[in-house]
């Protein structure tokens, strides 16, 4: 059993207020994740945030230097791949200025390509064990397929082929928003049971262990019922290669 991409089956819709909208709120939460979830990796210590609690400083704080590194790199990757990838999606930047939604597009990709192999680096070293390494590993590698999919089917002049890819490659990259969504819609929902005194950082632990899986399945999900609806090539399983 192989996985091929069916043919499209209509023509791409124009862009209305609906997808504006829809683009103007990726790339405002994007741009949300990385000024405040990103940003301070990179004014401030591992050690200093652990001793604050933020975010994942305190998993990585204590690890080997390699993973450290990882951490970093994969910060950089992701939160540059966040910031340039909703530009990629922009139909006017397309359509009127071609030179920088390449070269943007190349930035991008490459911003994937590093934060895809460090996120692989990384995953055996995860804070919630077997479940993050299989579901963050799977998300890098997804990252990484996607990715060089997309790059593969513009270098051979198939373009919406490309679409597709990277319209799955972003549902990737976008998990780091939904992550964070995630998070506090779990949190949200154990507050009522917590008590008078409520250990949030268990709470945090008991959210965080749901989203190895979570933060990506919806949206890629998501992203190939956009790929049909917009009829662009589509996965299949094709039984005929058994």
């Amino acid at each position: 059993m192989t996985i091929t991409t069916a043919p499209p089956t209509q023509a791409v819709p124009v862009e209305t207020p609906r997808h504006r909208t829809g683009w103007t709120a990726v790339a405002l939460s994007s741009l949300a994740i990385v000024a405040f979830a990103v940003t301070p990796y990179l004014t401030s210590s591992l050690r200093e945030l652990s001793d604050e609690s933020f975010g994942l400083a305190s998993a990585y704080a204590d690890q080997p230097a390699f993973v450290r590194a990882a951490f970093y790199v994969h910060i950089v990757g992701g939160g540059l791949a966040l910031l340039l990838g909703p530009w990629q999606f922009w139909a006017g930047l397309r359509r009127r200025r071609p030179r920088v939604h390449r070269w943007t597009g190349r930035g991008y990709l490459t911003a994937v390509a590093v934060g895809g192999v460090a996120a692989l680096v990384m995953a055996p070293f995860n804070s919630v064990g077997f479940v993050g390494f299989f579901g963050f590993g799977t998300l890098g590698v997804l990252w990484l397929w996607t990715g060089w999919r997309g790059y593969r089917a513009i270098r051979s002049g198939d373009v919406r082929a490309h679409q597709a890819w990277m319209i799955r490659n972003f549902a990737c990259t976008f998990a780091a928003v939904t992550l964070r969504l995630w998070i506090g819609v779990l949190l949200g929902v154990q507050i009522p049971f917590l008590g008078s005194e409520p250990d949030i950082e268990a709470a945090f632990a008991n959210a965080y262990a749901a989203v190895p899986f979570l933060a990506w399945l919806p949206n890629v999900v998501v992203a190939e019922l956009m790929i049909r609806r917009r009829g662009l090539p589509a996965l299949r399983v094709d039984d005929s290669a058994r």
